[in-house]
């Protein structure tokens, strides 16, 4: 795989917490330093950041709430991994701007699109966050639909706990092989469900790659956006 011109990170939100729940300020250090090293080559970074740190609207659910406000709950939860992300990429140096699917105009600029690709092209690092605005989208959805709107050339798929692609769930499976290589079609076929179907199938109608990779190690991001052999890539042929 060959070195991307303009990359969407997905940052799942549990990594953010380091486990807990709440934000650790040493992780997300850490996933600054290694945005700042990548931008600092001329890679254009997006980031879209999950929440699950804070709530799970799905869980929530669980629990009795209704699903679209436990889901609004989530998008708040994701713009505050966004700001924390920011601060320590600004800290490193690098701009960065915060771009939200719901308006709240003191912290975030609205998410418009070309705005988006403005700033990337210009050297700034643009965090979309609160999802997509709407409930029942899930964040690496999201993260399929702001890469095709932005054009990126690949969605690298940062996983907490897992470094790629199985053949079945490692963690209860002795017998899980991981995959280097595969097609969206097999990963729908196969039922292997490390991201959204959704986020399978936008990614597949319109030829978009997507890498998923571990989020545990210091230098994984610059691994899987300098194109390194690193988890598993899926692409739709």
């Amino acid at each position: 795989m060959t070195r991307a011109r303009r990359v969407v990170l997905k940052l799942s939100g549990e990594v953010f917490g380091g486990g807990a729940v709440g934000v650790d300020p040493d992780v997300v250090a850490g996933v600054a330093r290694q945005i700042a090293s990548v931008v600092r080559k001329g890679v254009q970074v997006a980031v879209v950041v999950g929440g699950g740190n804070f709530f799970r609207g799905a869980e929530l659910q669980k629990r009795g709430m209704d699903r679209a406000r436990a889901d609004y709950m989530g998008m708040l939860g994701t713009v505050m991994n966004c700001l924390a992300l920011q601060d320590f990429l600004e800290k490193e140096g690098i701009e960065t701007r915060v771009q939200t699917a719901i308006s709240m105009a003191q912290v975030a600029e609205q998410y418009i699109p070309l705005r988006a690709i403005r700033h990337l092209e210009k050297g700034r690092v643009v965090i979309f966050g609160a999802g997509a605005g709407m409930p029942y989208f899930s964040t690496d959805t999201v993260s399929a639909q702001r890469a095709l709107e932005i054009h990126a050339d690949i969605v690298l798929m940062s996983k907490n706990g897992v470094d790629g692609v199985y053949t079945a769930d490692p963690r209860t499976d002795p017998d899980a092989v991981k995959l280097d290589t595969l097609t969206f079609a097999e990963a729908l076929r196969r039922g292997l469900r490390v991201a959204d179907q959704a986020a399978f199938s936008l990614c597949m109608d319109n030829g978009l790659p997507m890498l998923v990779f571990a989020a545990e190690g210091d230098d994984t991001i610059v691994k899987a956006v300098s194109g390194e052999k690193i988890g598993t890539l899926i692409t739709a042929e």
